[in-house]
């Protein structure tokens, strides 16, 4: 691997933790506000259910911001993409089909999650291997 292509692995991965790390912090600690101003009343409605649940919020920030960080000091990276992943599927559904004003961030953030799984893509080989159960004799 060149050295180029190194550093903007290296590029690519801090800025992905960082925008997480950033997103998570101020959604955990109420830093800031999102508008809904324009947004489809379906947009609308999902949004405010994820937020009334009192519990998938919550949780979903503390994901970013822990993967986020994992990320930019670059310890357990697979696996901070891997808790990431169905974060970002959702973010790219949510503005796909109910707010498409935000379709090219999520496309993004999707291309930049399925790059980063590729560089480390060696950490995921285990457990795409298929395995068998044994018997176990009585």
């Amino acid at each position: 691997m060149t050295k180029t292509i190194k550093y903007i692995n290296v590029v690519v991965r801090v800025l992905f933790g960082a925008l997480f790390t950033f997103s998570g912090f101020t959604g955990l600690f109420g830093i800031g506000s999102q508008s809904t101003d324009g947004m489809s009343a379906e947009a609308v409605a999902f949004a405010t259910a994820l937020g009334e649940s009192g519990f998938i919020m919550p949780v979903t920030k503390v994901v970013e911001l822990v993967a986020g960080i994992m990320l930019l000091v670059n310890r357990f990276a697979p696996l901070a993409l891997a808790l990431l992943a169905p974060l970002v599927v959702g973010i790219f559904g949510f503005h796909v089909l109910l707010e498409p004003s935000g379709a090219g961030m999520a496309v993004v953030l999707a291309v930049i999650e399925i790059y980063l799984a590729w560089v480390y893509r060696q950490a995921f080989v285990p457990m795409l291997r298929p395995t068998y159960l044994k018997t176990i004799a009585a």
